[in-house]
């Protein structure tokens, strides 16, 4: 067997490829603002689409939750906190010159404080270049893809009805219900990519806790966003190929296609046991291993 059982998933100096699967039944896994809140769907083949964006808010609210406590955790994308007002903690906490002219030498400074103190910088990446104190901009060494289910979707719209009234006024017509809406597909499953470059991790400090943490919220991300419109979701694989240098053994999509995912039933899918995940780790190529954190 060339499947991983040791740590190497958790080394910042190597090069990660991972996969990742999860499912949504009766919700909405990422509304479309642009189409009224509606699930996201590819037009020309009916398939499901959740971005990128939707799963880091996931995993950044998952990590204040974990690591909250400690120091180089917090989370510089957080909702009811403006972007300048973060920026503005390394120029005090540095003693920086926001002045234009010494800014060249103040916004380096205040980026490598930006890394130390952010995960989600660290990880991600930011532009940092808004307001009178920037920190420039950092290229994040772990990147995800947008999510596609494996099938086409059916975007459901749902009348629902509230029997309180928004306003006194309606009240007082006599009026007993408002009525509202909501979307769902009654299933899928989703599958999306991500990458992780050792030497962009050198640049922003990222550690093999970094690491460790961020894996632990890739696995409790749905397990703690719990709500009414996102229906049942859950993480059901995460298989991450790593390779034994920075730059890589082999291209991340040769391995990737290495996890096959197909459908059993001929109609409509409403389960996970629905499909068959297959997961070729035999003759992996050279320096390469895999881990299964779930699946």
């Amino acid at each position: 067997m060339s499947t991983d059982t040791t740590r190497t998933h958790l080394d910042p100096a190597r090069k990660h490829d991972f996969v990742f699967l999860f499912d949504v039944r009766d919700g909405n896994p990422n509304g479309d603002p642009d189409a009224g809140g509606m699930p996201r769907t590819d037009p020309e083949t009916g398939q499901g689409l959740v971005t990128d964006v939707a799963i880091k808010r996931k995993i950044r609210n998952t990590v204040s939750l974990i690591a909250h406590d400690q120091a180089g955790y917090d989370i510089y994308v957080e909702a009811g906190t403006s972007l300048n007002s973060q920026h503005e903690r390394a120029y005090e906490a540095l003693n920086l010159d926001a002045d234009k002219k010494k800014r060249r030498v103040s916004e380096p400074q205040a980026q490598q404080w930006m890394c130390a103190h952010f995960f989600d910088v660290r990880m991600f990446g930011a532009v940092m270049t808004t307001g009178k104190k920037t920190a420039g901009r950092v290229q994040g060494p772990l990147q995800l893809t947008f999510s596609r289910s494996l099938d086409p979707v059916l975007p459901q719209l749902h009348g629902i009805t509230r029997v309180t009234q928004t306003r006194e006024e309606d009240v007082e017509k006599g009026e007993s219900t408002e009525l509202g809406t909501k979307h769902t597909i009654p299933y899928g499953l989703f599958r999306g990519h991500g990458h992780f470059s050792a030497p962009l991790a050198q640049r922003t400090g990222v550690t093999g806790k970094d690491l460790e943490v961020f894996w632990r919220a890739m696995t409790l991300m749905f397990e703690h966003d719990r709500a009414s419109t996102r229906g049942e979701m859950a993480l059901r694989g995460l298989y991450v190929f790593s390779h034994d240098d920075a730059f890589g053994r082999a291209p991340a999509h040769e391995l990737l296609e290495r996890i096959e995912v197909a459908s059993l039933d001929q109609g409509a899918v409403r389960s996970f046991d629905g499909y068959k995940v297959q997961v070729s780790d035999e003759n992996l190529p050279e320096g390469v291993t895999l881990t299964r954190i779930v699946g």
